[in-house]
């Protein structure tokens, strides 16, 4: 399923982490593909509340967290840089989705990193 919503579409997704080197793209990529997952499965779910969205994003969040071991094999971590790209990005997707009052915390809330 491609993404519909055109402000998601045209966003680059972790482009901070795509211009630091210290971050393997490899690595980031499999990142991207988790957020445009997650555009993909609220535009098929339409989430109706921000519980819904929490559920959501707590799954993606999850992926994140799996994604750490991959990091540290490339010789990197999700360390302060990461974290808050990871995050506003959640936040941006939020956003994007009309869920104007979502806490970025709660949005990434089952996070490790």
């Amino acid at each position: 399923m491609a993404i519909t919503n055109e402000r998601m579409r045209q966003h680059a997704f972790l482009s901070g982490l795509y211009e630091d080197g210290y971050f393997p793209d490899h690595v980031v990529d499999k990142g991207r593909d988790v957020l445009v997952r997650l555009c993909e499965t609220i535009e098929a779910r339409r989430p109706a509340d921000l519980a819904a969205l929490y559920v959501l994003t707590h799954a993606a969040t999850e992926e994140f967290n799996a994604l750490e071991a991959e990091f540290e094999a490339a010789g990197s971590e999700i360390e302060t840089v990461a974290r808050e790209e990871m995050a506003e990005a959640f936040w941006f997707v939020a956003m994007a989705y009309g869920f104007t009052e979502a806490d970025v915390e709660e949005l990434v809330a089952t996070r490790e990193w």
